[in-house]
Order: structure tokens, then C-alpha cells, then sequence
């Protein structure tokens, strides 16, 4: 079965988000160890997103969603409560057209912004990387992939210049008359920093120079065509405007480091980092200006946030194509664990006839399709109700008349071989 632990820009304060992306690296391995129940996962963390995507075992359902944020507060250090009023849970079904939905951009702070389905593919790499993935899971993200492709090709909910990003900047265009005019800081190398360039340069900046706290700053300056920075203070001495989205776990922008510039120019800080790459208290210096994640998402137009009709039906439509497909896939490995069990009994007792001498070729034919006519009906009825959605009933009906439990943990485990 699959579970989303899903806490959002809508459902929960910025601090939470931030706590909860410290560890998120790790997350998706703690959760798979924590307990049996869980057979995959994959955390997804952006700046105004976290989740996490479960596989658990079916049978286990009832508790796990419960036993699942309980696992994610033990890992991270947040409260349960806290947790249990900020998360919502998507699970079975839902769980697919909520990830579709997120991939297209359709519940991002600016609707239709294109860095989200590169950050739900980066989650899935992670997760491979690290070993957390399970066949479902990977069905589920490259279905993800495809719907979001489909809505960016045949809907206008992905135009250009819709980002996180472009709206940061859009707001520090009240305080800024003229970009063309602005020496700016960029600190960090990553996919972030790379929008954050190209939406710099349509605004006509020409002077960037970039600083990486974990030292790329040489390769992506040679790649993009700007400075790289080695000496952090002295480049703030320069800079009239810092853009940060660096993916460091702790400060990069102190008031310490701050405060110790000579310049008297002012400078507009742009923290783009989850978590803050900014310390909060930087705001307060006389000069600076700082604008933040929390405050770009506060001010996110709110015409954005009615997403076409057209992009939900796309995206509708392809998760229950999903969900189908998944009811379909699972029984086929319940029918095809039925039928192994039942041709198991009938290749025994032939084996038993022919010990005898009580068998010819015109027993073992007509015994052969004796049980082939028997096992034809729970197959297929077993496929009904996979396309109507119920395809779990069927597997633990075979589950509990033939005991196929282990059965079907060996084909799962070879399933898991093959996709890794």
C-alpha cells in the first residue's frame, strides 16, 4: 500500500518545514529500518514542501500512518502533535493524483513553477542511491515524470517565468530600480542557483559572482559565464545584492560576517535556502534588507492559486490510469502465486498416481484441464476487480484460502532484485 506524510506551505508554519528538511537526507533510510512494516520510501523536501512516500505492507494498514509519523518525529526531533496538525495523509489511491499533482506544479506557492518536477526526480535518484526505492515506488515517481510532462505540453500552466525564484526577485524589484545597475553575490551551484541566474540575467544584471560553502564555485563559474568567489567577506564588500540557495545545513550569512563590512552602501539579501542559508537576525542590521522564503510565499499572488481545470484533468486521469495499472499488477502476482500453488498440488498428485501405476495420458490430460477450468474463474475475477479499483480484496482472499503470503514476498523480493 502506499502513504504520503504530506506538510506543505499550506499546512504548516515555514519554521516546521525548515526542521523537518534538516534530516530529510537521511529520513527515507531511518523509516525503511525503523520498522518491517515499511518496504520503500522516498522523502521529497523543497522550500515550501515536505513529504514523505511510503510503501508499507498492506496488512499493517489500520496503524501505519500513525506508526509512520511517530517514525518521522523520533527521526527528526519534531513533536508528534505538532506533526499530527501540520501533516496531512494521502494513502492507496490518493496518494498517486496528490504526487501527480505536485509534480505539475499544481500545489506550489506559484502554480505551474517548473522547478518542482526536477526536485520529485532528484528525490527518486536519491532514494535509489540510498537503496530506499521499491518497485512501486519507482512505477509511481516515473508515472509522476510523465503526467507532469504532459501537463507542461499541452496546457498553459507551465510558461515561462513561473518560479519561486522569479517571484523573490519580482518583489525585490520595488526596493531595486534598475538590476543593470546591482553587483550581485550568488551563494551555492546547485539546480537553485542556476534559475536564479538565468531570472538575474532577464532582468539584465551582468555582474555575478558566485561563492559555493562547499567549494564548486570554479566549475560552475566557468560553466556559466560569471566570477567565482573564494573570500566570502571580501565579495560582500562588492556586492549590492546576495541571492543564497545553497543547499548548507547551517548559516552562511552571519551578522557577525555582515556586520564587519566597511562599505556604507546598502545591500538587498535575497535567502533562498531551505534551510535558511540567512541567519534571521541579519535583517535587523542597519543597511540590509532581507527578504526570505516565508515572506516570498506569504506573498504569492493569489490569482495563482486556482489551478486550470485542464492540468486537474490531466492529472486526474493519469493517476487512475496508475492506480489500475497498480490493481492489475498486484494481482497478476497473486494469480500467478494461486496458479503455481494449484498446478503444485496437481504435479503431486500425478506424481503419487504414476508411483501406482494409476495413471495414464488420459488421466493426467483430463486432470490437467479439470484444474485448469477450476483456477480460469478466481483469475479473472481476480483481474475485474483490479480494473474497479479492488484489486486488494482479491489478493487477500487468495492470501487467506491458500496461504500465499510467502509466496508472494519471494516474488516482491525478486521484483526488488530486478529494479535495482
Amino acid at each position: 500500500m502506499l502513504l504520503c506524510l504530506s506538510a506543505s506551505h499550506r499546512t504548516a508554519a515555514f519554521d516546521l518545514l525548515e526542521r523537518l528538511s534538516v534530516g530529510a537526507a537521511d529520513l527515507g533510510e531511518g523509516l525503511v529500518r525503523a520498522g518491517d512494516s515499511v518496504d520503500g520510501a522516498v522523502v521529497l523536501a523543497t522550500c515550501n514542501r515536505f513529504e514523505a512516500y511510503l510503501d508499507v505492507d498492506g496488512t499493517a494498514r489500520a496503524d501505519e500512518s500513525r506508526n509512520a509519523l511517530t517514525r518521522v518525529s523520533e527521526l527528526t526531533g519534531v513533536d508528534v502533535e505538532e506533526l499530527r496538525r501540520a501533516v496531512v495523509v494521502h494513502s492507496e489511491s490518493a496518494v498517486a493524483e496528490h504526487l501527480f499533482a505536485v509534480s505539475s506544479g499544481l500545489e506550489s506557492v506559484v502554480v505551474g513553477e517548473g522547478e518542482i518536477s526536477g526536485q520529485v526526480r532528484r528525490a527518486l535518484e536519491a532514494a535509489r542511491a540510498r537503496g530506499t526505492t521499491s518497485p512501486q515506488l519507482e512505477r509511481l515517481f516515473q508515472r509522476a515524470s510523465t503526467a507532469s510532462r504532459e501537463v507542461q505540453n499541452r496546457t498553459g500552466l507551465g510558461g515561462a517565468g513561473r518560479s519561486i525564484v522569479r517571484l523573490a526577485l519580482d518583489l525585490a524589484s520595488s526596493r531595486i530600480a534598475d538590476w543593470r545597475d546591482q553587483d550581485v553575490l550568488l551563494v551555492g551551484t546547485g539546480a537553485y542557483a542556476g534559475a536564479s541566474l538565468a531570472a538575474l540575467r532577464d532582468r539584465g544584471v551582468t555582474e555575478v559572482g558566485v561563492y559555493s560553502p562547499s567549494g564548486r564555485a570554479s566549475k560552475f563559474a566557468t560553466r556559466e559565464g560569471v566570477r567565482p568567489i573564494t573570500d566570502l567577506a571580501a565579495a560582500l564588500e562588492r556586492a549590492t545584492v546576495v541571492v543564497t540557495c545553497s543547499g548548507a545545513g547551517s548559516y552562511v550569512l552571519t551578522p557577525e560576517l555582515v556586520a564587519a563590512r566597511t562599505a556604507t552602501s546598502p545591500v538587498f539579501v535575497i535567502d533562498l535556502g531551505l534551510p535558511r542559508n540567512v541567519d534571521p537576525r541579519v535583517g535587523e542590521l542597519t543597511g540590509i534588507e532581507l527578504l526570505d522564503l516565508e515572506t516570498v510565499r506569504l506573498h504569492a499572488p493569489l490569482s495563482e492559486l486556482n489551478a486550470p481545470e485542464d492540468a486537474r484533468d490531466l492529472v486526474g486521469r493519469a493517476a487512475a490510469q496508475f492506480t489500475a495499472e497498480s490493481g492489475e499488477h498486484q494481482v497478476t502476482s497473486a494469480v500467478v502465486a494461486f496458479r503455481t500453488h494449484v498446478f503444485g498440488i496437481l504435479e503431486q498428485e500425478l506424481a503419487r498416481l504414476n508411483a501406482r501405476g494409476a495413471a495414464d495420458g488420459t488421466t493426467e490430460r483430463a486432470l490437467r484441464h479439470l484444474v485448469s477450468v477450476l483456477v480460469h474463474q478466481p483469475s479473472q475475477r481476480a483481474k475485474e476487480l483490479a480494473r474497479m479499483g479492488q484489486g486488494e480484496r482479491a489478493v487477500d482472499a487468495f492470501n487467506t484460502l491458500f496461504a500465499l503470503g510467502a509466496t508472494l514476498d519471494e516474488e516482491d523480493a525478486a521484483q526488488d532484485e530486478a529494479a535495482g
